[in-house]
């Protein structure tokens, strides 16, 4: 019984080992065949570092504002009787708003051009006597001022009338109807929001070491979430005398039209003013960068060392890069590529250090400096 078991553990031990040592020769194997494995090339599409002139854009954020803008108030307390204009229309200068109460008014206008053709006509009465020496000169003068009271009484009660004969004081658009018909309009209380919107006004700020490089004239561009991919240009109309003693920044304003009403009062819009100078950088598409916490980094494409059994080709180095500022499908590089390298433009993610690729451009998209989106 004893051998038995004993012959069994030997027996045991011994399929061990065999299995061991078929596994270790497949592994060994296996590791050798590794060794010697070379992948295949990836298909890569290739663009070639050229420096290029960017223009100089000083960006900023700004908010748009009315070149004349107005909440049209009532100057006197009075019935509204009339109102003449519907809620959002266009307005032209000088046209009727609000008509308020103005019966006693006109009836008080009657009176008092009575009394002016009355006294008129007393001065010249009384002109013509004092040529005649028939009346004195204090009379003559009592008679000019009684006349100079009446026209002076005429024209206060015109103006009532007039100030309550609400009018438009520019041409714009009008907002949202504030009053009703029959309302007590209290001197001062607001009736409807007035502004013009063709041309429109981008108030922004920009640091005061630009103060050198900003004057009226140039071009800025501006652009909104409104409408997304859509750059408006306009230009730099007036610059505050006086910079902010708070923020150290300086306000600049600037025109852009606004044919259709679409820019609004209000609105955040980002700006660029495009200086005259313009620089020179070395710019590359943004796709070609792999981008990692530990840095940035680009595949350069290099001719592969002529070995014994390799057939020749190309290869990639990784190249770490220092990013700059971006535009478009573009980024610039400040330090780590030079001016004529060829660089992976497209799938840098399934690339490694040294990997053999094979460069088809057929299929290489278009990048653009400033791309704009399709409407399907």
């Amino acid at each position: 019984m004893k051998q038995r078991v004993v012959f069994t553990i030997v027996g045991l031990f011994v399929l061990i080992a065999v299995l061991g040592g078929i596994k270790g020769l497949q592994i060994s194997r296996m590791t050798a065949d590794g060794k010697q494995f070379v992948p295949p090339p990836e298909t890569v599409t290739t663009v070639e570092v050229h420096k290029e002139s960017w223009e100089s854009l000083l960006s900023s954020a700004g908010s748009l504002e009315a070149v004349q803008g107005v909440m049209v108030t009532a100057e006197l307390t009075g019935k509204v009787t009339n109102i003449a204009f519907e809620p959002g229309a266009m307005v032209r200068t000088g046209d009727l708003l609000v008509q308020q109460d103005i019966s006693s008014e006109t009836a008080q206008l009657r009176a008092s051009e009575a009394a002016v053709a009355l006294a008129k006509t007393t001065l010249q009465r009384t002109r013509k006597l004092l040529t005649e020496k028939t009346v004195s000169q204090s009379q003559y003068d009592n008679a000019d001022a009684q006349f100079k009271q009446a026209v002076a009484q005429f024209d206060m009660i015109r103006a009532a009338i007039a100030k309550k004969t609400i009018r438009a004081p520019f041409a714009g658009r009008l907002g949202i109807r504030l009053i009703n018909l029959g309302q007590i309009l209290n001197e001062g209380e607001a009736i409807v929001s007035l502004q013009s919107l063709d041309p429109i006004f981008i108030n922004f700020s920009l640091p005061q070491q630009h103060l050198a490089q900003v004057q009226p004239g140039l071009a800025v561009r501006m652009t909104t979430d409104v409408f997304p991919g859509q750059t408006i240009e306009g230009k730099i109309t007036a610059i505050n005398p006086a910079v902010d003693i708070a923020t150290r920044n300086l306000r600049v304003q600037a025109t852009v039209a606004n044919p259709k009403d679409q820019l609004r009062p209000g609105m955040f819009v980002n700006v660029a003013v495009v200086l005259p100078a313009q620089d020179k950088v070395l710019a590359i598409p943004a796709t070609a960068v792999l981008y990692a916490p530990y840095g940035d980094s680009v595949f350069v494409v290099e001719e592969k060392k002529r070995e014994q059994n390799s057939p020749p080709g190309k290869i990639v180095r990784q190249q770490f890069v220092r990013l700059g500022e971006k535009r478009g499908d573009f980024i610039t590089v400040s330090s780590g590529l030079n001016d004529g390298e060829t660089i992976i433009s497209t799938g840098v993610f399934k690339l490694r250090n040294g990997q053999a690729v094979v460069v088809d451009n057929t299929l290489a998209p278009e990048f653009k400096l400033m791309p704009k989106a399709n409407d399907n």
